[in-house]
């Protein structure tokens, strides 16, 4: 089975932001709710989880289970975007405008991924 391009680079995107947690984690733990606890560790598992999920998209074999991955992974990272919109140091400096609309850019992303759970590997 031939994946479609579009899949690969989502894979791309989030085997990127994956690495991204590793290079520069202090970005992420900024926006990492204090509700949560220990958040190097949520940074790591996260960041590990976007690697092994992208790498899965592009086997045939595992790109529906990655697809549904990636869904539960951005369902599970929700509450940082609700933080960086209420929190003014979570924010990186970003108009809240800004903040709100990447709300639901998740949705989407969501989308995106879900488009894919349908493959009949």
């Amino acid at each position: 089975m031939t994946l479609p391009w579009h899949l690969y680079a989502m894979a791309f995107v989030y085997i990127l932001a994956g690495l991204n947690h590793f290079r520069n984690p202090r970005l992420y733990l900024k926006i990492i709710p204090p509700y949560f606890p220990n958040p190097k560790l949520l940074n790591s598992i996260s960041g590990f989880a976007e690697i092994l999920l992208g790498i899965a998209l592009c086997i045939p074999a595992t790109s529906k289970l990655a697809s549904w991955g990636i869904i539960a992974l951005l369902f599970a990272i929700f509450p940082t975007h609700i933080y960086m919109y209420v929190n003014e140091k979570a924010r990186m400096g970003l108009p809240k405008w800004i903040l709100l609309l990447r709300i639901p850019l998740q949705f989407g992303l969501m989308y995106w991924a879900f488009q894919y759970t349908f493959f009949n590997n």
